[in-house]
């Protein structure tokens, strides 16, 4: 299996929101919007290809959607003259008004099929605001016979207005022992995929496109580094301009799982202690990390990570993210700022 699954693929973990949309769709109760509000990089764009060729599918003694009768190879090719795609153009940041007025002007038109015509947005949260706004109008009185189907990993980048005009169907972050079944069965063969998803995280379809053997390199080598900033042995600024060069959003992913496994640890820890502390720092030298700072950390490199495709100068971010890590000149002697 490639990283874009065909129609016919199994992905364990869509597979409840998958029978949502197929009860939905057969019992025609779907309404006129739906948001599939799906992790990054696990499927939420293959689930809206899938619902659309579900939809248009016209076999009548075989499951749908069949993947073969050509309603079902016009959806998985990006062809079919009811269905429209509204997505990022080339290296755009994001989904422009033109794309929306464009989309709204389609679905007026008569359907080919003479009953629905179906428009996807994805990743719907790069809408700026501007084509959101355009968008409500088509979500407050639909034409009748159309669908939007919007897709978004990050519901708090979409408005509230667009929010509450959509059926929800959220799919929750897979859990790690599933993906990894999934990536055993479908993956090649010898890679150490525990390994690579403790780098990119449990993003199924990012584990399945990434070089496992780069993915392993990286993330020894960001380890390495991050442990040293703790140390104060690392020099930021160095740092921080090569791995702005190479492999940034990769180098970002390895930070944040790096980060949370320690929060892990910490909250593990913390369970069996009796005695709270509020202090910035911890009294004793490397007994316990800072839970409050490790957070702060996180929000910053989740906040690099939303940003990544925008003209932030990434050099300067990671920066940000090395220095925080390194200690204090007053807490020198007891480690670092997370400790």
């Amino acid at each position: 299996m490639s990283a874009a699954p065909g129609l016919d693929a199994v992905l364990p973990w869509l597979q409840p929101a998958q029978q949502a949309m197929a009860r939905a769709i057969d019992n025609d109760r779907l309404g006129h919007a739906v948001l599939l509000h799906v992790p990054q990089e696990s499927g939420g764009e293959w689930l809206a290809r899938w619902s659309a060729a579900r939809l248009f599918c016209r076999a009548e003694d075989a499951p749908r959607p069949c993947g073969v009768c050509l309603d079902c190879r016009r959806v998985a090719a990006d062809q079919h003259p009811d269905c429209q795609y509204v997505q990022l153009l080339d290296e755009a940041r994001e989904i422009k008004i033109d794309q929306v007025r464009e989309m709204v002007s389609w679905l007026v038109l008569s359907s080919h099929g003479g009953a629905h015509k179906l428009a996807i947005i994805a990743p719907a949260e790069r809408l700026n605001r501007h084509a959101a706004n355009s968008l409500l109008k088509t979500l407050e009185e639909p034409t009748p016979g159309t669908l939007l189907i919007l897709v978004a990993a990050e519901l708090g980048r979409l408005p509230a207005t667009v929010l509450s005009r959509c059926t929800r169907i959220t799919v929750p972050v897979p859990d790690r022992a599933s993906v990894l079944t999934w990536l055993q069965a479908e993956g090649p063969a010898g890679v150490d995929w525990p390994a690579v998803l403790a780098a990119v995280g449990n993003r199924p379809l990012a584990a399945l496109a990434a070089n496992p053997a780069v993915v392993a390199s990286v993330a020894s080598e960001v380890r390495t580094a991050l442990e040293a900033a703790c140390a104060g042995e690392l020099d930021p600024v160095e740092t921080a301009e090569s791995w702005s060069r190479d492999g940034y959003v990769l180098r970002l992913d390895c930070i944040e799982n790096w980060i949370t496994e320690r929060v892990r640890a910490v909250a593990g820890r913390r369970n069996g202690q009796s005695e709270m502390r509020a202090a910035a720092h911890l009294p004793a030298r490397g007994l316990l990390l800072n839970i409050r700072a490790l957070f702060e950390s996180l929000d910053l490199v989740r906040e690099a990570r939303s940003l990544a495709e925008s003209t932030v100068n990434k050099s300067l971010v990671l920066e940000r993210l090395l220095r925080r890590l390194a200690p204090t000149p007053g807490a020198r002697a007891r480690g670092s700022n997370l400790e």
